[in-house]
């Protein structure tokens, strides 16, 4: 895989470069990256890569000729690279495009500045439009840091075992289970016993569970719209008949029997 980057301040993605996953991938050649500075291709004295809409309006808007020639660059350093930029109005990221995007042969990032990139470069040069969250930010390398490396993670060869990517949170629509390490008891609170066990069976069926707990609790919406697998229906089952069983021992205090229990 190999990364560009079209930026204006292309010295913000060496320091990003150079640390965790992303520098050990580039060491041992599983991608490439390099940041172009789009001022580069600018013309004039003073390479300026911005100017002032039409029609009015606050802001500046980056100009198409250099972002044109920059991408022209671009495309032939990287034949067959998809060209994306990093935009409010873009696809919202998440683990699914990474994995889309993983299997191309190189990205262009343009990551832009001011009020935007002129509308010419989207429609003719831009092969798809990518936002990180509905927010503001001040420009789109940050953005396109995160993405390199969510999309880094998925390229086999980039991280120590190839599972782990697989069992990252959002790799199938379940938040990861709980991580535990030593001390076995620390400041009162233990590790579950399940993971001293030694049972492979047990803790695989423990870390299930708890993925279900933690993806019920903090992001249900992603259940939604999963397959179930039938270990995941018998626990969410099982959970149901716990509830039950609970709420038919109780009552709620000064209000009489619950509700269907008359």
């Amino acid at each position: 895989m190999n990364f560009v980057a079209l930026t204006i301040f292309p010295e913000m993605f060496q320091p990003f470069w150079g640390h965790g996953i992303v520098r050990r991938a580039i060491e041992q050649g599983v991608i490439s990256a390099s940041a172009v500075n789009i001022r580069e291709f600018a013309a004039g004295r003073h390479q300026v890569t911005d100017d002032s809409p039409y029609g009015g309006g606050n802001g500046m808007v980056m100009k198409p000729e250099p972002l044109a020639a920059a991408i022209r660059w671009a495309a032939e350093a990287v034949p067959g690279a998809r060209t994306v930029y990093l935009s409010p109005q873009g696809r919202v990221f998440n683990q699914e495009i990474a994995a889309e995007l993983s299997i191309q042969p190189g990205l262009i990032l343009i990551c832009g500045r001011y009020e935007g990139i002129d509308e010419r470069i989207c429609q003719q040069f831009v092969d798809d439009e990518i936002s990180i969250g509905d927010y503001v930010l001040t420009g789109g390398e940050l953005p396109a840091m995160v993405l390199m490396e969510a999309v880094t993670r998925l390229i086999p060869g980039a991280l120590g075992g190839e599972e782990s990517a697989l069992k990252d949170s959002f790799s199938d629509s379940l938040l990861e289970h709980g991580h535990y390490t030593r001390p076995a008891n620390f400041e009162g609170e233990p590790v579950p016993d399940v993971l001293l066990s030694g049972n492979h069976a047990q803790i695989e069926k423990w870390r299930l569970e708890s993925s279900l707990i933690r993806t019920v609790l903090k992001r249900k919406d992603l259940l939604m719209q999963r397959q179930l697998t039938l270990a995941e229906v018998r626990i969410l089952q099982q959970w149901r008949l716990d509830i039950d069983h609970i709420l038919q021992s109780q009552s709620i205090s000064g209000a009489g029997p619950l509700p269907g229990r008359q």
